[in-house]
């Protein structure tokens, strides 16, 4: 019984092995990149001076949800610095925005 299982057919092998190819990473300066996540760093610091200067809550809301965005899809070799000072920036829009009028926020078409 065991010698039916071991023996293998030539004939049926489903392996091309002219259609395999070696793994190459992809090139690091490839024009590939995704600015997604520098339109979002940037939608999230215009909402984030709209929310402290026109004391907007729903526009500092919105800044910390484009960093929030802006933070899952930047790149390892990123600047952490710029993504932290944006997400700080959103967070102290929200609080001052909470500070100087307490009440809950409505909706600007309400």
């Amino acid at each position: 019984m065991s010698s039916n299982t071991t023996t293998t057919n030539s004939s049926t092998d489903v392996k091309r092995p002219n259609k395999i190819k070696k793994y190459t990473p992809p090139d690091e300066n490839s024009a590939s990149d995704d600015p997604t996540a520098d339109y979002m760093n940037l939608l999230g610091m215009v909402f984030s001076m709209f929310g402290l200067m026109m004391k907007m809550k729903w526009c500092a809301w919105m800044a910390v949800f484009c960093s929030f965005i802006s933070f899952s899809n930047s790149r390892v070799n990123e600047d952490g610095k710029q993504m932290f000072s944006s997400f700080m920036l959103s967070i102290s829009a929200v609080v001052m925005s909470y500070l100087q009028n307490p009440a809950p926020m409505t909706l600007p078409w309400q």
